[in-house]
């Protein structure tokens, strides 16, 4: 009989140690929600990825396994938790690149604890590395943000916003659309961090504007940064104005195409008909290993939020919060690890992964 890493020796392993365990893991999970939770509450400038992999290094320090198979499977459990909590292709993502860097180091040492304590130290990096991704594409990006550039966006991305901030503090002077976003509404949103990142560079900008995104617009013009909200269905209208597209993404695909905020594909599809620009920005850890080749292949854990998925009711009633974009219809990615074609995406995905 194999007893073996991959053999039946694995699977009677982990059985004894998740009935070892017992209440225990349960609780760890609990705790680790409870981590997830307060992160995203806490920071909300925290991309839901960075908080599940600071969760997941609490989670890591705190694991009472005796096996470096045992902690694996405890980690992949602690992601699939997390994925249930938060239906974001990000989360899944972000999650598996994290384990797959930990987990690099475990064959080279024999030693349980020091091979545990190799993986934090490695975990520690890993999450440094990703909170600089930001910085990182808005310093590849904003340089093809030219002064007095029309914009186009829709929701609302950390990422995004970031960019602009970043043209702003090289005094460029532009104008965005933002699209209302809906279900959610998430461009109001926008356009209320839009007036928090002005403020922070115009310390005089009136403070009485703070919760009134209606007024944003009005207010901008007066510092030469015109902020607009266009109806999602008014698209197509205003891409004749815009020099270019930029949006953010909730996941990259394998083929360099992209998942994100319900609304993207047809921006897309209208950009590439009136030749304007599309650009994306994301960070490397949003690279997720999927090939859809339409809608329909992208899988549902991703299309609907974790609380519907939860009810185990018929989807065909729900409305999709993201859909797929393809590679045919991007025109540059801008990430953590360089500026890319939709093409090279495929490559450095394989580096992550591999």
């Amino acid at each position: 009989m194999s007893t073996d890493g991959n053999g039946g020796g694995d699977g009677h392993g982990r059985e004894g140690e998740q009935s070892r365990a017992g209440p225990d893991a349960a609780r760890c999970l609990s705790d680790l929600i409870e981590t997830f939770r307060a992160q995203l509450r806490d920071d909300p400038d925290v991309a839901s990825a960075v908080a599940a992999i600071r969760a997941l290094l609490g989670f890591l320090k705190q694991d009472r396994g005796e096996t470096i198979q045992g902690l694996r499977n405890s980690l992949r459990d602690a992601i699939d938790t997390l994925s249930r909590v938060d239906s974001s292709v990000a989360v899944s993502s972000g999650g598996e690149l994290f384990l797959r860097f930990i987990s690099l180091t475990s064959l080279e040492y024999s030693d349980y604890s020091k091979c545990k304590e190799i993986m934090i130290e490695r975990g520690e990096i890993f999450l440094a590395k990703v909170s600089l991704s930001r910085n990182k594409i808005a310093k590849l990006c904003h340089p093809f943000i030219r002064d007095g550039a029309r914009i186009l966006t829709h929701a609302y991305s950390r990422v995004v916003l970031r960019v602009l901030e970043a043209a702003v503090e090289c005094k460029k002077r532009f104008s965005v659309y933002v699209t209302e976003s809906q279900p959610d509404g998430a461009g109001q949103v926008f356009i209320n961090l839009v007036f928090i990142l002005v403020n922070r560079c115009y310390p005089g900008f009136p403070q009485r504007f703070t919760n009134f995104w209606q007024k944003m617009a009005k207010a901008l013009r007066k510092l030469n940064i015109p902020v607009t909200v266009i109806l999602d269905a008014a698209v197509g209208y205003i891409m004749e104005k815009v020099d270019l597209v930029l949006v953010g993404a909730e996941g990259v695909v394998e083929s360099g195409g992209i998942i994100n905020k319900i609304g993207t594909n047809q921006i897309a599809v209208c950009a590439k008909a009136q030749n304007k620009p599309f650009y994306v920005v994301a960070e490397s850890f949003k690279f997720v290993r999927l090939f859809p080749l339409n809608q329909q292949d992208v899988p549902d854990r991703f299309k609907y939020k974790a609380d519907t998925l939860k009810t185990g009711q018929n989807l065909t009633e729900e409305h999709p919060w993201i859909d797929y974009t393809s590679p045919s219809l991007i025109t540059l990615l801008f990430t953590d690890l360089g500026v890319l074609t939709p093409s090279a995406v495929s490559d450095e995905l394989i580096k992550l992964y591999l």
